[in-house]
């Protein structure tokens, strides 16, 4: 290699094709040209006198020496933006921070956060991405997501920002044609308004108690289930937040309010490794001190 020298923004840019899986994606994550992305690696090949990527129809696979690389470039790009943070004026954030945020919950209640991050920290780019499906962090190249619901297990590494309260509901005219369940074992018999095939579960006292729900109308998104429930089309178990308006103008009343579901929880999820980098940290206590100023806002 004689006198090369490798570029830092090269080594990241080709890192991020590694795991983009194509230029394309990569170039759409790192908000550049596909000819800006495409001349970073053609120069780190250049200067590392070896072929790290085979150009595909389908994009771009790594190969043999690619994969190699791909581990310490992503280990020393790392560790810079590690230095870069530590030696940045205290509080002073740059590069780059993908988050997920859900679509029922992040245009209300989170996105006035990632904003005043954005202002606070003008040479920082937030790319937020809002979806109430499950986004892979780590094949789909998020620094963290903010997940609102019950934690399933995962090698992901959580820090909980604060309780999120919910109740069941449904229309009047729902509860004048089929009755309002009056226990959870009575639910089965009920049309339930869910997001897949999950379990419920209800607090009688200090015991959790779980029901399978059965329904016919499926939606991956919170307000849209409301809707349904409005509609008169069954029993929605919902947050707080989206419900007020309706309960308040009598679209929905609550049922079951003998067996509360327990808590849900609103999570800062990241993917495993050394530290979380101080775009993470800095945005998890600015969400923690939301909701230390209104705890009922969600």
């Amino acid at each position: 290699m004689g006198n090369a020298e490798l570029d830092i923004e090269d080594l990241m840019t080709f890192v991020e094709v590694a795991d983009a899986g194509g230029v394309s994606a990569a170039a759409r994550r790192l908000g550049v040209s596909k000819s800006i992305v495409s001349r970073r690696l053609f120069r780190l090949e250049a200067e590392l006198g070896v072929q790290l990527l085979a150009r595909t129809t389908r994009g771009a696979a790594l190969t043999e020496a690619g994969v190699t690389f791909r581990d310490h470039a992503a280990r020393v790009s790392a560790e810079i933006d590690v230095a870069r943070e530590t030696i940045l004026p205290a509080g002073d954030l740059r590069g780059r921070l993908r988050v997920a945020v859900p679509l029922t919950f992040g245009p209300t209640h989170f996105a006035h956060v990632l904003a005043d991050m954005a202002r606070r920290h003008p040479k920082l780019h937030i790319h937020t991405s809002y979806s109430d499906r499950f986004v892979d962090l780590i094949a789909e190249g998020f620094d963290c997501a903010i997940r609102v619901g019950y934690l399933p297990d995962s090698n992901l590494i959580a820090s909980r920002i604060g309780p999120i309260y919910g109740k069941l509901v449904a229309s009047p005219d729902y509860i004048k044609a089929h009755g309002s369940p009056e226990t959870p074992d009575e639910l089965v018999a009920h049309q339930a308004l869910m997001q897949g095939t999950e379990t419920w579960q209800f607090m009688d006292g200090d015991k959790i108690l779980t029901v399978r729900p059965q329904g016919r109308f499926k939606a991956d998104n919170g307000t849209a289930l409301v809707a349904a429930a409005a509609a008169g089309l069954g029993i929605a178990w919902v947050p707080d937040g989206i419900t007020r308006e309706y309960l308040a103008s009598g679209a929905l009343v609550p049922v079951m309010p003998r067996y509360p579901p327990p808590p849900a929880g609103v999570y800062v999820i990241r993917p495993p490794g050394q530290h979380p980098s101080r775009k993470v940290r800095i945005l998890t206590e600015l969400l923690l001190e939301c909701f230390e100023e209104d705890p009922r806002r969600a």
